[in-house]
């Protein structure tokens, strides 16, 4: 692997400190306590805030339980050490996880939540980019809910009320198949040579995809755009497919294995992940962070309003934010929302925090929601006329 690993500790606090949230929150209160939810009588599951309202962490396993599954959507088992996840989960409750749609896309997620109220296929939970998670909060289609470790999460990685919060996040980064490519990108100005031509590839769409997104801010950066001007990167975009470069193949694992996709900008855990996933498979992936470009993002956890599960959902969601689970993020190369806490209670995995990737050029000065939002709406309105033809 090709991607710096010295002072990890630096690379995340530049993460967690520099508030990937994309939004400035107030502080949250800390929940209520279990004895004041049985003064006030328990709360159905679809309307509960925390584990006060099932009586405490007991009583939420029960209930989710009693309900016994919990639908995910678009969540690969090799992004951010999901599998991995979600086999815990099953291991720690004994609940049936139903798994669709892992290559989907936040787009993806939002609509499923949208077109199919009432269903029981309804996805519990989403995991969204953040330009997507802000979307879904403002559109009211997320639950409030605070986990037991939410104070632990800085108030600038969350809303206030629990109805989107920060898990995990990266850098954007690129990745290459140095058997198929002689000499391997490392900046975005690179990907413009005449020897990368039909083998630079996006995750995903960034109309629908936020790690597609995140490569067009990233880009825009590189190429004298701004936070308020992501313009930059489209026309970037629209260079590489002009110059015969820009691969419209959507990278995935499956993508990478087969050729298909040698070049691929996408986020660093998931390029890292890479680098060990296809090791025995003949693929030497290297890494790396693009000084040029430098962006970093987290992604959001949300319940479903309508989720058909919501027990589950709820349990899922302090899975995830116990030091069990964000310790797993970190184990998929991914930074866990909850670092700094999680080394100050001495429960961080030094392991795996010693696997992170240290920037040549942190990225510290993040967009505000309306700065997100404008650029969505960019991106929307002039993405497919820049790559077409």
């Amino acid at each position: 692997m090709t991607v710096h690993r010295a002072r990890a500790a630096a690379f995340a606090a530049v993460l967690t400190a520099a508030a990937l949230s994309l939004t400035a929150c107030g502080s949250a209160g800390s929940s209520a306590k279990a004895g004041d939810a049985a003064k006030a009588g328990a709360k159905d599951a679809k309307d509960a805030t925390s584990t006060a309202d099932f009586g405490g962490l007991d009583g939420l396993v029960a209930a989710a339980k009693k309900e016994g599954k919990l639908h995910v959507i678009t969540l690969p088992r090799d992004w951010a050490n999901y599998g991995k996840i979600i086999d815990g989960f099953k291991a720690k409750y004994g609940l049936d996880v139903e798994e669709e749609n892992p290559d989907g896309s936040s787009q993806d997620e939002i609509n499923a939540i949208n077109s199919r109220k009432g269903q029981d296929r309804a996805p519990d939970v989403v995991d969204l980019g953040s330009a997507f998670a802000l979307q879904a909060v403002k559109d009211g289609i997320l639950a409030p809910y605070k986990v037991a470790t939410f104070d632990k999460v800085p108030d600038s990685m969350k809303d206030a009320s629990g109805a989107r919060v920060n898990d995990y996040g990266g850098y954007i980064s690129i990745g290459c198949d140095a058997k198929k490519i002689a000499n391997c990108p490392k900046t975005f100005a690179d990907l413009l040579k005449p020897e990368y031509k039909g083998q630079v590839a996006l995750n995903g769409n960034p109309t629908k995809s936020g790690s597609a997104f995140g490569g067009v801010y990233a880009a825009a950066l590189a190429n004298g755009g701004s936070l308020d001007n992501i313009q930059p990167g489209i026309d970037f975009f629209g260079k590489l497919k002009q110059s015969g470069n820009f691969n419209p193949v959507e990278s995935t694992p499956a993508t990478i294995e087969k050729g298909e996709t040698p070049i691929s900008i996408d986020w660093s855990y998931l390029n890292a992940g890479y680098s060990d996933q296809f090791k025995d498979k003949g693929i030497d992936w290297k890494v790396s962070i693009p000084s040029d470009g430098s962006y970093a993002q987290f992604y959001n956890q949300g319940v479903n309003k309508w989720a058909p599960h919501p027990a589950a959902a709820r349990l899922w969601q302090e899975y995830l934010f116990s030091a069990e689970g964000q310790n797993l993020f970190l184990g998929g190369y991914a930074t866990p929302a909850t670092f700094e806490a999680l080394k100050k209670d001495g429960t961080l995995d030094a392991a795996g925090a010693a696997k992170l990737p240290v920037v040549e050029k942190p990225f510290t000065d993040f967009p505000s929601v309306d700065q997100i939002n404008a650029a969505k709406k960019v991106v929307t309105e002039n993405w497919t006329k820049a790559i077409a033809g």
